[in-house]
C-alpha cells in the first residue's frame, strides 16, 4: 500500500511541478488518471519476477513524460532540458520532434530489487499507428533471443486513449495480428487510459458501442474495467491481466477509467464545450488524495512520511531544474536494438556484392531440389528445370530468380531475410515460388532454408489483408534488427497508399525526428500495362517529394542482375536507410529483361546504365533519359526504326540522385543538342517534376530538355486497356521526336 501510494505521490508531483515551472507549456498530463504508474510497477514487477527481460511500450502522448520520469528512468534534468529548449541537437531527441513524441530505454528497479528493461517507442502525433510498430520491434527481439516461439523473454505492451481505441482502424487490424504465426509476439497487455473524452468529443460522439474496448472482442480479449479512483483494484486486474498473458499468450484489455483534469493541453479551456463536467473535475478530489487519505485512515502510514515522501520528490526536482538553467544535459537512452553494436561493428560495409562461382552453383543446386518424398505441380518441375539452365550457362535469370539468388546468398552469409505482404510467398503475379506445396500432403518445402548448415533462416510470409498494421510491423523490425534484410511487398504498388501514416511519419523521417534508422525494403509493383487506375502506379512521385537529406533510396531497376546487386548492397554495403523499389509486373517474364551467369559473379549494381548499344557516342544528337520497364519499348522502336542518332540512358536510383555519374554519360555525347525525360505516368505524377531541375543542371547549357510521357491527370491510369496501348505507342512515339 505504501509503495502504491508512492507512486501516486510521484506521479501527481511531477505534474505539478511541470505546471507550475512551465506555465502555458504543453505536456499532456496524466492527472486525473494516476493509477496508471502503479499499475504499470505492478506489471513490470510481475514481469522481472517471471524472467522477462524486456517490456517494449507503445503509447501516444497522454501521461507519457510522466511515464518516461518514473517508469523508465529518464531523469529530471533531461525533461526539464527539453521545456527550457536548451537540448543538445546531437541527442536522442534527434533534430525534429517535440518532447511527448521522443522514445526511450531504461532500467526499471522492482521492489525486490531486480531489473528489467523497459523501452518506450517513439510516436508521432498519430496515437495508435506506434501499436504495430511496437509489435514489430518485439517480434525482432524474440527472434533474436531465439524466444519467437515461447514469448518468455520479451513482451509488449499498449497504453491507448480511449476515444482513439474505439476510432482508429489500426487498433484493429494490429488485434489481428496477434495471433498470427508471421507476427504473433506471445500476447500484449492493453491498458486503456480512459478520459471519458476525446479531445472534446463525448463517448456518444465518438462510438456505437457501450465501451471503448469492444473492439476488442473481435479476437475474444478478456476486457477488465476498472475504477481508477480505486488502485488497488487496478493493480489486482493488472496481475490478473499479466497472468492470463503469461498462460494464454494472447492479448488481454484494462479500462482504467479516470478522467482528464486540464482540457486536451494545458493551453486548452475544456469549459467551452464540456462547462458540467469540468465544473465537477474543478471540486474533485484527485485519485493520491483519495488513496492518501484512506491509508491514513488505516494507520498504514503517517502524515510525516508523506510529507517526507513528497518533500523528498520537489526537492530533487528543484535541484535538477536549477542544475540544467546552467548547463545543459542530453538523456542517453540505452540502445534498444535486438543486436549488440559490437556485432554490426564487426561487419564493416563492403562495395562488392557479387557472389563466388561456387556460391551461385550451391545455390542453384539447392533451389532447384526438392526432397524425394516430396509431390510437387506438375508445372513445378519445368520451373526448376528453366532455372538449372543457369548453372551451365544455356539459360539466363529471371527477376524471380534473381531475387532468390539474392536471398540464398545473403542467408548463406549469416543475413536472416524477412518478407512479408499479401500473397508474398507464391507471389502476386505467381513468379516467386518461395515455397513449394506438395500436392498431396499440403506441407510447404522451402529450398531456401535448405542450402547450407550453418545459414541464416528466410521468414516469407503473406500477410492478412492490411497494408498500415504489416508494414507498420516491419518498420519496427527493421529498425531494432539492422542486421536482418526486411522487405514489405505490396500487392500493387500503390496499395501503398493504405500505410502512408507509417510511411510519412515513420520511415521516411525516423532518423531525422527520433535518430533511429531503419533498413526497410518496400517492394511496389508498378508499371502501366492497361491494368486500370490502382493497378499501374506505385505513386513514384509521392515518395519522391519525401527525399531529403539522405533519408532514403528510390530505385526503379530494369534487370534481374541489378535487382540482385541492389538486394545485397542493402545489407552489405550497410545502407541503413530504406529502399523503395518500384518492382515490375510484365517484366519479370520478359525473355529481354534476363540476365546472365557472369552478371552475378562481377560487378554491382549502378545507379545509372549507359546505352550499350552505341558504337559512334561522336554520332549521337539525341539522348533519351529513362527508368523502369519503358525502356524496353524505347529500345524495340529504335531497333525496329533503324534509329542510329539516339542514345538510351536509364536512371536507375533516383534519390539519393546520381548527378557525377550523369554527367560523366553525358560527356561521352559531345554533340547532343535536346535530351528528353521519358515516363510512363502521367506529366504530374512519376519523376519528371523531381527530375526536371536536376537533369537540367547536368545536361550542356545548349542542349533542350523536353518531356515525353502520359499528358496531366487526375486519375494515376486510364481504365481502358485499348486506350492505356494507345497512349503507350504515342509517349514512345514522342520520345524520338
Amino acid at each position: 500500500k505504501k509503495n502504491i501510494l508512492k507512486k501516486l505521490i510521484a506521479a501527481e508531483s511531477f505534474e505539478h511541478f511541470i505546471h507550475s515551472k512551465f506555465v502555458g507549456h504543453k505536456r499532456f498530463s496524466l492527472e486525473g488518471s494516476e493509477t496508471l504508474i502503479p499499475v504499470l510497477d505492478m506489471i513490470f514487477n510481475e514481469a522481472a519476477n517471471h524472467n522477462i527481460k524486456e517490456v517494449v511500450l507503445g503509447m501516444a502522448h497522454r501521461g507519457r513524460l510522466n511515464v518516461l520520469a518514473n517508469i523508465i528512468g529518464k531523469s529530471y534534468e533531461s525533461i526539464f532540458v527539453e521545456f527550457e529548449d536548451i537540448r543538445d541537437q546531437d541527442s536522442i531527441a534527434g533534430s525534429g520532434d517535440v518532447k511527448y513524441h521522443l522514445g526511450a530505454t531504461g532500467n526499471y528497479k522492482t521492489l525486490a530489487g531486480k531489473s528489467i528493461t523497459v523501452s518506450v517507442a517513439a510516436n508521432p502525433s498519430h496515437l495508435e499507428w506506434v501499436n504495430p510498430v511496437v509489435e514489430g520491434m518485439v517480434r525482432a527481439k524474440q527472434t533474436r533471443l531465439g524466444d519467437s516461439k515461447s514469448h518468455l523473454k520479451v513482451m509488449s505492451l499498449l497504453i491507448h486513449g480511449d476515444a482513439a481505441f474505439a476510432g482508429q482502424g489500426i487498433v484493429a487490424e494490429t488485434l489481428n495480428l496477434s495471433q498470427l504465426s508471421g507476427y504473433r509476439t506471445g500476447g500484449t497487455i492493453h491498458i486503456i487510459v480512459n478520459n471519458q473524452i476525446g479531445f472534446t468529443t463525448t463517448p456518444d460522439e465518438a462510438r456505437s458501442t457501450q465501451y471503448a474496448t469492444d473492439v476488442a472482442r473481435m479476437i475474444q480479449a478478456p476486457i477488465f474495467h476498472v475504477n481508477g479512483e480505486d488502485p488497488e483494484a487496478a493493480l489486482w486486474v493488472a496481475q490478473l491481466a499479466f497472468e492470463y498473458r503469461q498462460i494464454f499468450k494472447k492479448d488481454v484489455v484494462i479500462d482504467l477509467f479516470g478522467y482528464r483534469k486540464h482540457g486536451h493541453n494545458e493551453g486548452d479551456e475544456p469549459g467551452f464545450t464540456q462547462p458540467i463536467l469540468y465544473a465537477k473535475i474543478k471540486d474533485h478530489p484527485s485519485v493520491r488524495e483519495i488513496y492518501q487519505r484512506k491509508l491514513l485512515n488505516e494507520e498504514a502510514i503517517t502524515e510525516s512520511e508523506v510529507n517526507k515522501i513528497s518533500d523528498e520528490l520537489f526537492k530533487m526536482m528543484n535541484m535538477s531544474i536549477d542544475k540544467i538553467r546552467k548547463e545543459s544535459k542530453k538523456f542517453d537512452g540505452d540502445q534498444i536494438l535486438a543486436v549488440s553494436k559490437k556485432e554490426i561493428e564487426s561487419l564493416p560495409p563492403e562495395k562488392n556484392t557479387s557472389i563466388t562461382k561456387e556460391t551461385l552453383a550451391t545455390l542453384i543446386t539447392r533451389l532447384t531440389k526438392v526432397p524425394d518424398d516430396f509431390t510437387g505441380h506438375p508445372k513445378l518441375s519445368k520451373f526448376l528445370e528453366s532455372r538449372k539452365k543457369l548453372l551451365d550457362g544455356s539459360g539466363k535469370a529471371d527477376w524471380a530468380f534473381a531475387e532468390s539468388l539474392a536471398f540464398g546468398s545473403l542467408l548463406l552469409e549469416g543475413t536472416p531475410v524477412r518478407l512479408s505482404g499479401q500473397d508474398s510467398v507464391r507471389g502476386t503475379f505467381s513468379q516467386r515460388h518461395l515455397a513449394f506445396t506438395d500436392i498431396k500432403t499440403g506441407a510447404e518445402y522451402f529450398p531456401l532454408n535448405h542450402i547450407g548448415e550453418n545459414q541464416a533462416k528466410l521468414e516469407a510470409l503473406d500477410s492478412f489483408l492490411s497494408e498500415a498494421a504489416v508494414l507498420g510491423f516491419e518498420f519496427g523490425y527493421s529498425v531494432v534488427d539492422p542486421l536482418a534484410l526486411v522487405i514489405w511487398e505490396a500487392q500493387f504498388g500503390d496499395f501503398a497508399n493504405g500505410a502512408q501514416i507509417i510511411i510519412d511519419n515513420f520511415i521516411v523521417a525516423s532518423y531525422e525526428k527520433w535518430q533511429l534508422p531503419n533498413s526497410l525494403v518496400l517492394l511496389l509493383p508498378h508499371g502501366f500495362e492497361g491494368q486500370g487506375p490502382e493497378h499501374s502506379s506505385a505513386r513514384l512521385e509521392r515518395f519522391l517529394i519525401l527525399c531529403a537529406e539522405n533519408n532514403m533510396q528510390v530505385c526503379n531497376v530494369t534487370t534481374p542482375s541489378q535487382y540482385f546487386h541492389l538486394l545485397r548492397r542493402q545489407i552489405k554495403a550497410g545502407m541503413n536507410m530504406p529502399l523503395v523499389i518500384m518492382t515490375p509486373k510484365s517484366l519479370l517474364r520478359a525473355p529481354e529483361a534476363r540476365s546472365s551467369k557472369e552478371e552475378f559473379l562481377e560487378g554491382k549494381f549502378q545507379e545509372v546504365l549507359d546505352d550499350d548499344t552505341i558504337v559512334k557516342p561522336e554520332n549521337i544528337d539525341h539522348l533519351i533519359l529513362t527508368s523502369g520497364k519503358v525502356y524496353y519499348d524505347l529500345l524495340k522502336y529504335k531497333a525496329e526504326n533503324k534509329i542510329t542518332n539516339t542514345a538510351i540512358v536509364r536512371l536507375e536510383q533516383f534519390y539519393p540522385y546520381p548527378s557525377k555519374k550523369i554527367r560523366k554519360i553525358i560527356e561521352k555525347y559531345p554533340k547532343v543538342k535536346k535530351a528528353k525525360w521519358v515516363q510512363e505516368e502521367p506529366k504530374n505524377m512519376g519523376a519528371w517534376n523531381f527530375l526536371y531541375h536536376r537533369l537540367r543542371s547536368d545536361l550542356p547549357k545548349e542542349c533542350d530538355l523536353d518531356y515525353a510521357g502520359r499528358p496531366e491527370s487526375a486519375s494515376p491510369a486510364v481504365g481502358s486497356y485499348k486506350v492505356s496501348m494507345q497512349q503507350q505507342k504515342k509517349l514512345v512515339r514522342d520520345a524520338f521526336g
